[in-house]
């Protein structure tokens, strides 16, 4: 069943998420998106407006849901509320394509998450890329903290290129990054740089702009 959060409400009631491990292994390794193990009492938080974002947070005992497993639920979500220039598809049936740069935090957690669902219509791809050249076929372009080094030729090589790039390190998205995660009392929140999704020619519904931190690209307010 889906699983109704909201940011501003998570961040009052919900338990803090747990962090990963150096493997990045997830207590919840079993999770998907809007289908949790019985196992794992779920709290269930409505929005109070139309747009509800499917997110894990749930603990049993002194465990929590992990940090990965609760940011692969977002990705996907992002997706429903993010429009693509028409040129990113070549085709109807084209599929969003969610990759991840280099190496991969999230323990196959991402994959089972949009396994079988969809966005907008069309079908959701994980795909992992090593190389800064073969990022132009992603829609989403996920950089966690350990490919930091590389984040500014990947903004760089990204910048117009229609693609949502996600990171989770400070300044990401003051940097140029469309979308970057960040931890808020130990729970996870994100900020927009409606310069950079403007520039990418990426409409981001207004429902999800209101969960967000805005932020702007330098000289720009």
């Amino acid at each position: 069943m889906a699983i109704l959060i909201s940011i501003a409400e998570a961040a009052k009631t919900a338990q803090p998420i747990s962090h990963p491990t150096a493997r990045h292994r997830s207590v919840l390794a079993n999770a998907k998106a809007g289908n949790l193990s019985r196992r794992w009492p779920v709290r269930h938080l409505a929005l109070g407006v139309a747009l509800t974002i499917a997110c894990a947070v749930a603990v049993h005992g002194q465990a929590s849901v992990g940090e990965y497993e609760v940011k692969a639920a977002f990705l996907f979500n992002f997706a429903k509320f993010v429009e693509w220039p028409p040129a990113a598809f070549s085709n109807a049936t084209d599929p969003v394509r969610l990759c991840v740069f280099g190496e991969d935090p999230f323990d196959h957690s991402l994959e089972r998450v949009v396994d079988g669902k969809t966005a907008n219509g069309r079908a959701m791809q994980v795909l992992h890329v090593h190389s800064i050249k073969d990022v132009k076929g992603c829609h989403i372009l996920f950089i966690s903290w350990a490919e930091e080094k590389q984040t500014d030729a990947l903004l760089q090589a990204t910048r117009g290129a229609g693609i949502l790039t996600v990171g989770e390190t400070d300044n990401f998205a003051r940097d140029g990054g469309v979308l970057n995660f960040v931890l808020q009392q130990n729970r996870v929140a994100f900020e927009i740089n409606v310069d950079a999704a403007e520039q990418n020619n990426l409409k981001i519904s207004s429902r999800l702009l209101s969960l967000a931190r805005i932020v702007h690209s330098p000289g720009r307010n």
